[in-house]
């Protein structure tokens, strides 16, 4: 039997941040598209896994919207897995809180999907998940932090229009 997991799941703070970090600290460029944001995750993820087993004692997981093609979720804030879907799944972009369904906690590809639901706890939207892949959090946010490191300048050594503080 199916069961939803998780009306406490909420947005990630952890791996929000590190996104955050890894995406706007970057004063030498634009900022990633969604399209890359997701390529950086590729990147950290293993080789796909048929399913992964859900701590159900935890009672909820951080997560992270990657676009409308995949979703990461944190069970720890340095292990997730990057759920990407079998078709664009625009509601993953606005949903306030997600399920996952399950069965005795086994999440598992394609059997699986992430359902959205609104403030007021209605289901919007489900999106099947086509693969499940883990994901390196420590690796990921250590590929990212030279998008988030900044240099300090001394003030005295920039010209006279660059050394006056911004109002």
């Amino acid at each position: 039997m199916k069961r939803l997991y998780g009306p406490t799941l909420r947005r990630s703070v952890l791996p929000s941040l590190l996104l955050a970090g890894a995406l706007a600290a970057c004063t030498h460029g634009p900022a990633l598209s969604t399209n890359e944001r997701l390529a950086v995750y590729r990147e950290h993820a293993g080789a796909a896994v048929g399913s992964f087993q859900l701590d159900q004692s935890a009672g909820k997981f951080e997560w992270t919207p990657l676009g409308d093609q995949a979703l990461a979720i944190w069970p720890s804030a340095f292990g997730g897995y990057l759920l990407e879907f079998r078709t664009r799944c625009p509601a993953i972009l606005t949903a306030p809180h997600v399920w996952i369904t399950h069965d005795a906690g086994q999440v598992a590809a394609p059997l699986d999907s992430v359902m959205m639901r609104s403030a007021s706890g209605t289901v919007t939207s489900a999106c099947r998940i086509a693969t499940i892949r883990p994901v390196d959090g420590r690796s990921l946010y250590e590929a990212t932090r030279e998008w988030r490191q900044a240099d300090v300048i001394d003030r005295s050594q920039l010209p006279p229009e660059q050394a006056t503080p911004l109002p």
